[in-house]
């Protein structure tokens, strides 16, 4: 029964499963396009949150790491409930619901505004908006990965990894000088005013699209899609250290530096991000997953140490490209050998059982990397990284030596 449910979406678009690379991605556009929309949302406040905290609000780095921090956490908390919503209600739903939620944060943000007296209640409401954030980002993430897949088709799943990834990361990369703009002009309030804007153009743009069946008719226990992918996850999770550190503490090393605006940096990360996944999106399909992911970890370990020995602006961008250029193919690397791990009525909460390990390496590496900042400097926080992301090589090569049939989990799909 729930072959022949995860069979419907696929038969509907017989072209898009066989077809080429052009019919791939005209088939994902409407949601690749939707996607970035509503992700420049979380680009445009990188360069922002972290200093509005920190200069309107008057806190220190380790409560900057928990703020920015807690989305990460709020959304690893949510994956699982956000992945079944995808299986059993529909993709499409659980895309519409994240846009929405993620539409009011924003107006949470602008709520906080209103106990700028009082910092302890505004950072409060602050945490309330992240949180809802996440909601909206954890629904829209799984929800168009699984609605992409069904669309064209699992073997062509690196390919809607790659480029939801290249419409989230290219958000992300504009979205930073976006938001400072905006701050310059409007303050905070702009930022949180363009937050509830975005998402409802989002919303607009993917309402036309055709929605795809339902995978599965009855809920999975989390657990058992968590077994099937938790070592590709934990390599994820390594490899997620060096974007944490660079989302969450950048601004404020251009600033313990005097360099002057950050912006730059985020957006030399999402350019890197981008072109790596324009050449090399078809190769973890093609020659596998773990490959890929072994080869970029080595890149974005060499990133992370750039900045750390960074002496001048241009040491931190070129850090920044190779750290975003490392881990773009990193995520589709380490996510197609779990969705050949994975059985295939599972599918959103599969990946989104996959996503939860970024949340939980996000969710911890902030406020932790903060803890750091503030005892031992800014500067040293891209050493730890570059040390952490170091251990998803181990994972890399150990899936290189097991195939998903030798750890018996394609079996049970």
């Amino acid at each position: 029964m729930n072959g022949k449910q995860a069979g419907k979406p696929h038969s509907s678009t017989p072209s898009a499963n066989t077809g080429s690379s052009t019919t791939v991605f005209l088939a994902l556009a409407p949601l690749t396009l939707a996607v970035f929309i509503a992700f420049l949302t979380i680009g445009l406040q990188l360069p922002v949150l972290p200093l509005h905290l920190k200069e309107a609000l008057g806190m220190n780095a380790t409560v900057v790491g928990v703020v920015v921090g807690a989305q990460f956490a709020a959304a690893l908390l949510s994956r699982a409930w956000a992945g079944n919503v995808a299986d059993l209600r529909g993709a499409k739903r659980a895309v519409v619901g994240g846009f929405l939620a993620a539409a009011l944060s924003g107006l949470v943000y602008l709520a906080s505004l209103l106990w700028l007296d009082q910092p302890a209640l505004s950072v409060a409401v602050l945490l309330a908006g992240r949180v809802l954030l996440a909601l909206g980002e954890s629904l829209v993430i799984t929800g168009t990965m699984g609605w992409g897949i069904a669309l064209v088709g699992p073997q062509h799943g690196g390919k809607v990894m790659a480029w939801l990834g290249i419409a989230i990361y290219a958000a992300m990369a504009g979205g930073a000088p976006l938001g400072v703009a905006v701050s310059k002009a409007w303050g905070f309030a702009g930022i949180a005013g363009v937050s509830v804007l975005l998402p409802i153009v989002a919303l607009l743009a993917v309402s036309p699209l055709r929605g795809v069946a339902p995978g599965a008719s009855r809920r999975t226990p989390f657990y058992q899609v968590l077994g099937a992918v938790w070592k590709p996850g934990l390599g994820l999770a390594f490899s997620s250290v060096g974007f944490g550190v660079i989302t969450a503490f950048i601004a404020l090393l251009f600033a313990a530096r005097s360099w002057g605006d950050s912006s730059l940096a985020f957006t030399s990360f999402g350019v890197a991000f981008i072109v790596a996944r324009l050449f090399f999106a078809h190769l973890p399909d093609q020659i596998g997953g773990a490959k890929v992911a072994l080869v970029c970890v080595v890149i974005e370990v060499c990133g992370q140490l750039l900045i750390w020995q960074a002496d001048h602006t241009w040491m931190a961008y070129a850090g920044a490209a190779l750290t975003g250029f490392g881990y773009s193919l990193v995520f589709p690397g380490f996510g197609v050998e779990a969705m050949r791990r994975a059985p295939p009525q599972t599918r959103g909460l599969a990946m989104g059982a996959y996503v939860a390990f970024l949340d939980l390496s996000l969710g911890i590496t902030s406020p932790l990397a903060g803890a750091l900042a503030s005892h031992a400097g800014v500067q040293d926080v891209y050493l730890a990284g570059a040390v952490v992301v170091g251990l998803a090589m181990l994972v890399a090569l150990s899936l290189l030596s097991k195939t998903p049939a030798s750890e018996g989990v394609v079996k049970g799909s």
